[in-house]
């Protein structure tokens, strides 16, 4: 009797320590589950509503973050875990877009914190840039896509990815009765034009057999290393960087290749408009060499670091938002037969309007004249991009003055 009272006694203590632990664990969770009313999302200690985050982007993001919104009134305060950078203002309000992205523009650049997450990725490339920089870098780039050597450039590149890869490959897979994973081929694919582009190289990521091209890869890796950033807290991805460990290892080493990449290309490039200077001649018409042959605001030539963060963040501009936008319009193809039905009716109609026979077998290139006139195709294509944007978040902070 007196050894059973002694452990009643002993495990009183124990008994209470739980029961207070278990009680406080309710009440927080309650308390949590209750402030989703109030703020979108429930509200935890020390992690805030990165739980939440976790939980919703498990399934589809889009319709997740958008169900929010709309339960919000189209804006809501973010509060990420304690002691980071992750509070913030989530709008999709046009109100508010406008005041952002237009007519106070300058007052919401992209700011130190975006900047300082993917200096190391995209240097002082226009992704990455602000004020004066930005407006410089957007004024020439302009000027540049909309000459008419580029634009040739840009459709006689891709002309030649589909017709020589891409329709290749879809026609194995089709022969052979084979899946093919279709978002990782248009990544392939607008990989090796964005890349023709840019550098006037061919990576090859679309060639017979998939091969796993370095560049691609390490350009993979360090775009994913650095998203990452954004998800943990500055101070502790900076301690990672000085001390070489983890995730940024990983984004050492992958920029490592594609700087090495990037800069053989430049030196190489270099060599060849030289000869090219000397016999007279002017074959090139990709970024890299238009804007050697450019001069700053001082007459200089450009820096190697300028020319490899321009075309870096070219590639990250060209390569996921294409691929992205495509493989969401076709997989709503697929959920959409008579969408789809329609967009063949129209093409059709657009053939037969040339008068020409068609012949079994013939590939078929459409003149920038017809494709103007599948008014129905584009329109899918913008409702794709509204239902699923390929660059759903902008990163904007607000200025003091």
């Amino acid at each position: 009797m007196f050894s059973s009272r002694f452990s009643f006694l002993r495990l009183a203590p124990e008994i209470q320590t739980v029961d207070i632990l278990l009680a406080t664990f309710i009440f927080i969770a309650i308390h949590s589950i209750r402030q989703s009313k109030k703020q979108g999302l429930a509200v935890w200690p020390f992690v805030g509503m990165l739980p939440s985050l976790l939980l919703g982007l498990r399934h589809n993001m889009y319709e997740w973050i958008t169900k929010v919104l709309n339960e919000r009134g189209g804006t809501f305060t973010f509060r990420g875990p304690w002691f980071t950078n992750l509070q913030c203002v989530v709008t999709a309000d046009p109100r508010n877009l406008e005041h952002l992205l237009k007519t106070k523009f300058s007052s919401f650049p992209k700011g130190p914190y975006f900047r300082n997450t993917v200096q190391d990725l995209l240097g002082d490339g226009i992704f990455s840039a602000d004020d004066e920089t930005w407006r410089k870098q957007r004024k020439a780039a302009s000027l540049e896509f909309h000459s008419a050597e580029f634009r040739s450039l840009t459709a006689g590149s891709l002309v030649e990815l589909v017709h020589s890869r891409l329709l290749p490959v879809l026609e194995s897979a089709r022969q052979t009765d084979t899946a093919v994973d279709l978002q990782d081929i248009l990544l392939r694919l607008t990989f090796d034009n964005v890349c023709m582009l840019a550098f006037g190289i061919d990576p090859g990521c679309l060639s017979p057999g998939l091969p796993d091209i370095p560049f691609a890869h390490a350009f993979e890796e360090a775009t994913e290393a650095t998203i990452i950033r954004f998800v943990t807290p500055t101070a502790i991805w900076k301690a990672l960087r000085f001390a070489d460990l983890s995730n940024e290892r990983r984004l050492r080493r992958s920029l490592c290749q594609v700087d090495d990449f990037a800069n053989n290309v430049i030196q190489t490039r270099k060599k060849e408009l030289q000869l090219e200077e000397a016999s007279g001649t002017n074959t090139r018409s990709d970024l890299l060499t238009v804007f050697m042959r450019h001069r700053d605001e001082n007459g200089k030539p450009y820096s190697d670091k300028f020319l490899r963060d321009i075309c870096v963040n070219f590639i990250l501009a060209g390569r996921d938002t294409s691929s992205v936008a495509l493989a969401w319009f076709f997989w709503l193809l697929n959920n959409n037969p008579e969408v789809e039905a329609k967009i063949v009716n129209e093409i059709r109609r657009i053939v037969k309007e040339r008068g020409e026979v068609e012949k079994e077998g013939e590939e078929m290139i459409f003149r920038p004249e017809e494709v103007k006139k599948m008014e129905y195709l584009q329109a899918a294509l913008s409702e794709a991009l509204r239902l699923y944007p390929s660059v759903p978040v902008d990163h904007k902070e607000k200025t003091m003055f």
